[in-house]
């Protein structure tokens, strides 16, 4: 298996941008690739995805310098091996809130003795050397549980001491509604906030690398600054939606009297 790149930026003291692909298309994968992402997720719980479609992304995208991460749509065996075997570098998980939860997770992605991943990785064998997918897929693979409830960061610790995980990732949406507020990404709530310092103090004491889903640019290097390493900025289908209606806007800005 060729070397996770992501991984690699991480350990290189480096933060990370990462696309998000909500549309299932592969053009639309081929184009979101080519606009500077460190890493791309196809996200199969929320997004407009299935396993064939993530398929398509992933081609698209197999030419391009992006890390392939899938966020799957629950924590459970099937999914995580078969996004896996359909070459994924990294699996992005909701819903982790307990070491139980953590520890299965973990199990589910690695090949034994580490985990109960079952052998047939049908395309991501063919990404690296010939042969080496088994021997190193458990070293590279990437093991990310998300973050998003007041359950999870009281459990911070004990999740974050399970070994096998590499990082987490920050659901601010569903966290905000499990404290009873209003879910949006881009909080300037000071609770919530407290909940990124604690995470992100959990994370840096066991060398595990934070990710974070973000709205605006400016919030996202924000965050980046707060010690977070992955930092998401909406997904394909809101970017084209905000650049559509911007470019609406602005005719109508500047003609108005003919509208």
């Amino acid at each position: 298996m060729a070397e996770n790149k992501l991984k690699e930026r991480w350990k290189a003291g480096k933060a990370a941008v990462n696309g998000w692909l909500a549309i299932p298309s592969g053009f639309s994968a081929e184009v979101m690739a080519q606009c500077g992402w460190d890493s791309v997720t196809v996200d199969m719980q929320h997004g407009v995805q299935d396993y064939q479609t993530m398929v398509q992304c992933f081609q698209a995208m197999d030419r391009l310098p992006v890390t392939k991460l899938v966020r799957v749509p629950w924590n459970e065996p099937g999914i995580v091996g078969k996004v896996l075997d359909g070459g994924a570098y990294g699996v992005i998980c909701p819903m982790v809130n307990t070491r139980e939860e953590a520890q299965a997770l973990v199990s589910y992605c690695r090949y034994p003795p580490k985990g109960q991943r079952s052998n047939g990785p049908i395309r991501a064998a063919m990404y690296g050397v010939a042969g080496t997918y088994q021997q190193t897929a458990n070293d590279e693979i990437l093991v990310i549980p998300m973050i998003e409830t007041r359950r999870a960061v009281e459990n911070i610790d004990e999740i974050l001491d399970v070994p096998g995980i590499d990082a987490i990732y920050v659901g601010p949406a569903d966290l905000a509604f499990s404290l009873g507020k209003t879910p949006k990404l881009d909080t300037e709530d000071a609770e919530q906030l407290g909940m990124y310092e604690v995470v992100l103090a959990a994370c840096r004491n066991r060398g595990i690398y934070p990710g974070i889903h973000c709205a605006d640019p400016a919030y996202a290097a924000r965050m980046i600054r707060m010690g977070f390493r992955l930092t998401t900025i909406a997904n394909d289908s809101g970017l084209m939606a905000k650049a559509a209606r911007e470019a609406v806007a602005g005719v109508w800005g500047d003609v108005g009297e003919f509208r």
